[in-house]
């Protein structure tokens, strides 16, 4: 991210600097300014403060002209992590605050899943006696059907023989054969109306005990059937599930009773709203997932239900949201091994804090350390200021000459013990990186083990490089994790620090001479598979190979963009 901040950083803040710089080259080269009599301490480039110089000049750098400082003057300032912007430099680069302080931090899980129906409530007719379907009044699966609706008539020589004693009979035996005629399958409406039954019909009919869909039809017209053979398989789809898997990490989120929103495309334009019914308390052991089964009213509509069968669908869980300390999510920028903000100290200056982060909202997130109530933090512009800082921390040197003044990035060339060091801890990397890949936590495992101790001598070898300390320690603090992990799962939380650390170790040095070769590689959609991280995370690969994402494995294996150097 650096490698494309610093053109736009140095094309926005020239043109500031051009702009803030005219008045005071006006005044110099003007007969009537009183600063003519005054004296000059030094030239400074407005653009890149710390390139001074005892005489007139361009900039090293952007080649602007440097501006000469008075005496009483503090000239522009420069000091690492801390960048003060004159008040022309804020409004050119538009930049905007917002004050770190307790809100509600709102979030909406998005899910994935499929409509099913409610088992519990499907309905299976069996023949109650040996007989002949003589003909069906419902022939084909998805037949709505009501209650009491005729579905066959049904011809059995047993059932017709106890109707015409029922008809014949009185008093308790009548009573007796009517429960004989319930266990047959009749209705006890279907029994009262015996009396008025033609004595010449031979068959019965056969009821629906339940409105709902007919989603099975087991037999024909003139079909022999003997007693307990399927003849229907009802469901009632006026109530349907949408079951989503919930992975481990959102589970304290999920509880029941909470709203879901719920859209398909087969149903383009309308939004089903339900609520949580039922969350599993068993987990997936591979997917680390529980599955959570949300209700949705589907009523028949014009012969029809929108919500069909084994649809799919998507969500959106309005989760609850606690009140905490939370700073706009755009104020953020992840650098790797840290999160970062800028902080307005006072006017026109500006510090870079790290923060601890902890849960994310759709567009705050919750800031655990690092800020306090009423900071100002840095929401617009941000990313430039970080920019300039990151040049202060390469080229901040007192007072140079600017015919000195480097005009290339430090580590230019690496020594032979360096070349080694970097080229067995790519390799370590790399090895890490494949074994996810493949899903192999043995192989992950395995490949750990050399990490510490090559970590151990790239960390000694570049030392000496002062700019990369900061990155070094991250990258030594990320080596770390339990030598037995649970599962793949577990194993990516653990990589991902350690190569994101990396990366914003290597990825710069990349150009310098004797660097070995390696790719750098990035996932756009980190947080689907490890929602606390950011959405992108790189990794290195050697041997020429394409990009094989270790954060998804198998899932989506070659969901990776190259980073060219």
């Amino acid at each position: 991210m650096k490698r494309l901040v610093y053109p736009i950083v140095m094309l926005a803040i020239g043109a500031a600097a051009s702009w803030y710089a005219r008045p005071l080259l006006t005044s110099l080269n003007s007969n009537e300014s009183p600063t003519s009599e005054r004296k000059i301490l030094f030239y400074q480039s407005a653009m890149h403060p710390w390139v001074k110089s005892d005489k007139p000049g361009n900039c090293t750098i952007c080649g602007m002209k440097l501006v000469p400082i008075y005496e009483g003057e503090k000239g522009f300032m420069a000091t690492g992590d801390d960048v003060t912007l004159d008040q022309n430099f804020i409004q050119v680069l538009h930049v905007q605050t917002d004050e770190a302080k307790p809100r509600v931090l709102v979030k909406t899980l998005q899910v994935a899943g499929m409509v099913d129906d409610n088992t519990a409530k499907h309905r299976v007719l069996s023949a109650y006696l040996d007989g002949r379907v003589d003909a069906l009044h419902v022939n084909f699966v998805g037949a709505e059907v009501e209650a009491g609706q005729p579905l066959a008539d049904f011809y059995s020589p047993t059932l017709l023989q106890a109707e015409r004693e029922y008809r014949q009979l009185s008093g308790e035996l009548r009573n007796s054969t009517a429960l004989r005629l319930r266990q047959m399958g009749l209705t006890t409406t279907q029994i009262e109306a015996l009396p008025q039954k033609p004595s010449d019909a031979l068959t019965s009919q056969i009821l629906s005990p339940a409105s709902g869909t007919v989603i099975a039809r087991y037999v024909y017209n003139g079909q022999y059937v003997k007693e307990g053979d399927k003849l229907f398989e009802l469901a009632d789809f006026s109530t349907m599930w949408f079951i989503f898997d919930a992975y481990e990490q959102d589970l304290p989120w999920l509880h029941v009773g909470q709203e879901v929103s719920v859209t398909t495309t087969a149903v383009p334009g309308k939004v089903f709203t339900g609520k949580v019914a039922f969350i599993d308390p068993t987990l997936d052991d591979a997917s680390r997932s529980a599955k959570v089964r949300v209700e949705l009213e589907n009523p028949l509509e014009n012969g029809h239900r929108h919500l069909l069968h084994k649809l799919y669908a998507d969500g959106a869980v309005m989760l609850d949201a606690p009140t905490v300390l939370t700073v706009p999510r755009r104020a953020i920028i992840e650098t790797g091994p840290e999160s970062v903000v800028y902080v307005e100290a006072s006017s026109g200056r500006y510090e870079r804090r790290a923060v601890k982060l902890g849960r994310r909202g759709d567009t705050l997130v919750e800031v655990l350390s690092g800020v306090a109530a009423s900071d100002k933090v840095v929401t617009n512009g941000n990313l430039l200021i970080d920019g300039q800082a990151e040049m202060n921390r390469s080229y901040n040197e007192p007072a140079m000459p600017a015919e000195s003044m480097p005009a290339t990035a430090p580590l230019a060339v690496l020594s032979a013990p360096q070349q080694q060091a970097i080229t067995s801890f790519v390799k370590a990397a790399d090895a890490l990186a494949a074994a996810l890949a493949r899903d192999d936590l043995a192989a992950f495992m395995k490949a750990s083990e050399p990490v510490m101790k090559e970590t151990s001598s790239l960390v000694e070898a570049l030392r000496s490089r002062t700019n990369l300390a900061t990155k070094l320690d991250a990258l030594d603090k990320a080596s770390h994790w339990p030598s037995s992990l649970a599962d793949l799962h577990q194993a990516r939380a653990a990589f991902h620090p350690f190569t994101m650390a990396t990366t914003a170790l290597l990825e710069p040095l990349r150009t310098a001479k004797g660097m070995p070769e390696f790719q750098v590689w990035e996932c756009y959609m980190v947080n689907q598979i490890l929602p606390e991280a950011p959405k992108k995370g790189h990794w290195v690969q050697i041997g020429g190979r394409v990009g094989q994402n270790p954060f998804f494995g198998s899932d989506m294996l070659d969901c990776a963009k190259e980073i060219k150097p």
